[in-house]
């Protein structure tokens, strides 16, 4: 018979929400690096994006967890409207060199912002889909709005898709890696439309297929948080941070 403590165990073996979201902000800050100092299409570069495309799904899925788990849904989506907004100047600076509207008048920075709105926007489309006072089209009808929102974000659509189905599917892994693996396609194989419309860069794109990395990682999720009480705090401030920081080495110092 088995005992209690196995059980317990077995139950806690894998890897808590805190680790895996340790990797997935180790793996950003090595994607980042090497969006600013390492060009694409050499072998390092390759590696180091790859490795990068394990952050977005991550976030994601927790992002889908947090709806479940937080007392306050209100306070976790307002949390996010905030550190969208302090994330946006550092984010702008680090892709373009540039401040962005209304800190610099150069009216000509392309309109996007950082990955923090995008995963504000996927945890409305659960808050919505939850929303039982609501009809059903009014439903369909505010998800495809919030996707449309999530053009100018950083992962946009996708990231929106991945969290919705992570969340509608919570409980079955099999079923969110799936639908996971379905709304990857056009990016994890965006180099195939390259190659056959005969870019010679087409290779500097492989490195998108490393989203499917996710998978196995998430599969070892066990449930548990890890962590401090306030070791949330940690990746909230971790991105805009890190952000400013490798902008100021690349543009600034």
């Amino acid at each position: 018979m088995q005992s209690v403590s196995d059980s317990n165990t077995r139950e806690k073996s894998g890897m808590s929400s805190y680790t895996l979201k340790m990797i997935a902000v180790t793996a950003m800050l090595i994607d980042h690096i090497g969006w600013a100092f390492v060009p694409t299409g050499t072998l390092l570069g390759q590696i180091m994006h790859t490795i990068g495309r394990l952050t977005a799904p991550i976030m994601c899925y927790f992002i889908a967890e947090g709806y479940y788990h937080t007392r306050n849904v209100k306070k976790y989506a307002l949390r996010l409207f905030v550190f969208a907004l302090i994330s946006h100047v550092p984010f702008c600076y680090y892709r373009t060199g540039q401040l962005p509207f209304p800190f610099s008048k150069n009216l000509s920075t392309p309109i996007e912002t950082s990955v923090m709105y995008t995963l504000l926007l996927g945890l409305l489309t659960l808050v919505v889909w939850h929303n039982e006072k609501i009809s059903d089209v009014a439903r369909l009808t505010f998800i495809l709005l919030l996707c449309i929102l999530a053009v100018p974000g950083d992962w946009g659509l996708t990231g929106v898709l991945w969290i919705f189905l992570f969340g509608i599917n919570r409980g079955n892994f099999k079923e969110q890696a799936l639908a996971f693996s379905i709304i990857a396609i056009p990016i994890a194989f965006s180099f195939l439309i390259l190659l056959l419309d005969g870019d010679s860069r087409w290779y500097e794109q492989l490195f998108q297929m490393g989203v499917y990395l996710a998978i196995p990682l998430l599969a070892q999720y066990n449930g548990e948080r890890g962590g401090g009480k306030t070791s949330k705090w940690f990746f909230y401030i971790f991105y805009p941070l890190h952000l400013t920081v490798i902008g100021l080495l690349k543009y600034g110092i």
